[in-house]
């Protein structure tokens, strides 16, 4: 430091601006010599190959480089990369969630650019709630009207037993209209000890049943899902026989069996079930059948019908003939 206590610079510090001057016309002058050196380099003839290459060189190194693109290698090597990935991704069983995190990230992108689901517009719904339709198809809080399918969360909500079609609009920005036709529960269909709720063209709506369906009617049997409703509509034509029936009874998938509250089975003929049906009815009103002390009706054969008769009525009928019997007489043979 000098006598007044300021930092004493050392003499190179205190070159005078002329030296600057200098110092940049130098610089310059050495990058016009190497510019001219480079392009004199450019300008000269490139040197040959060695003969014996030139004269025999390898046909495969020798194809490579004549047909393949520049820069194939680098190419190459990003694409082994890349199916390494993809490889130990399927191997690990990661593909769903992979799947996911690029949708998600995707959807959170156009989230951001306004594009959000803000509304969603629902119609034809009775029996489904809002939030049962969405999660049918598969919209969530995070999915973005911008990379909606709507053509794949139709084919999802229709892949719903309860809906049997269904369109989906969006609208821009933020609004999602789904329209939708839902199926009716129809009739209750007993198969091998268990029940399931049916919509009128035989859809299983619900596996298990639930109190506020076990007021619709029952149908057991093989097929008889598919076939109630035609039946139901020509039973719905007598309401004195309907109106004492419990379930219905497809046999064999050719014939209806009734069986009727006081557990009276009806079997009906294949044929001519209306008909049956007409006899029933004028049977009951005449000499009040169903309530008779009987088990079975049987309307197989055309010309005929047979009843059997409960264990208890089947006695007293025996024991009233045995009364009937004439008593023998002395002396008879």
């Amino acid at each position: 430091m000098d006598g007044g206590g300021r930092i004493d610079r050392s003499p190179r510090s205190r070159r005078p601006k002329s030296d600057l001057k200098s110092d940049l016309k130098l610089a310059a002058i050495g990058v016009a010599v190497l510019l001219r050196e480079r392009l004199a380099v450019l300008g000269r003839p490139r040197a040959k190959r060695p003969v014996a290459r030139q004269q025999n060189p390898p046909r495969l190194i020798a194809m490579l480089e004549r047909y393949l693109p520049h820069r194939v290698g680098v190419a190459a090597t990003v694409l082994v990369l890349l199916g390494s990935v993809g490889l130990g991704v399927v191997k690990g069983g990661h593909v769903d969630e992979l799947s996911s995190a690029l949708s998600d990230t995707r959807n959170a992108a156009a989230n951001s650019f306004g594009f959000r689901i803000a509304t969603v517009i629902i119609n034809g719904r009775k029996q489904l709630s809002q939030d049962e339709i969405l999660a049918a198809g598969g919209v969530n809080g995070r999915s973005s009207l911008l990379f909606l399918d709507a053509a794949l969360v139709r084919d999802k909500l229709k892949a719903d037993p309860w809906i049997a079609d269904a369109t989906v609009l969006k609208l821009y920005p933020d609004r999602l209209q789904i329209d939708i036709t839902e199926r009716t529960a129809f009739a209750l269909w007993q198969r091998d000890g268990h029940l399931s709720v049916i919509a009128d063209d035989g859809a299983v709506l619900e596996s298990f049943v639930t109190p506020r369906f076990t007021s619709l009617p029952l149908v057991v049997g093989a097929g008889a899902e598919t076939r109630a409703k035609e039946f139901l509509s020509l039973l719905d034509r007598y309401p004195q026989v309907h109106a004492v029936t419990k379930a219905v009874i497809l046999v064999g998938v050719r014939r209806w069996n009734l069986r009727l509250n006081g557990g009276l089975d009806v079997r009906l003929p294949e044929n001519d079930v209306g008909n049956a049906l007409a006899t029933l009815t004028k049977l009951d009103q005449d000499d009040r059948l169903f309530s008779r002390d009987i088990t079975a009706i049987d309307m197989r054969l055309p010309d005929r019908l047979t009843v059997r008769l409960s264990e208890d009525a089947a006695k007293a009928r025996e024991e009233l003939f045995k009364d009937k019997k004439p008593k023998k007489k002395a002396g008879d043979a």
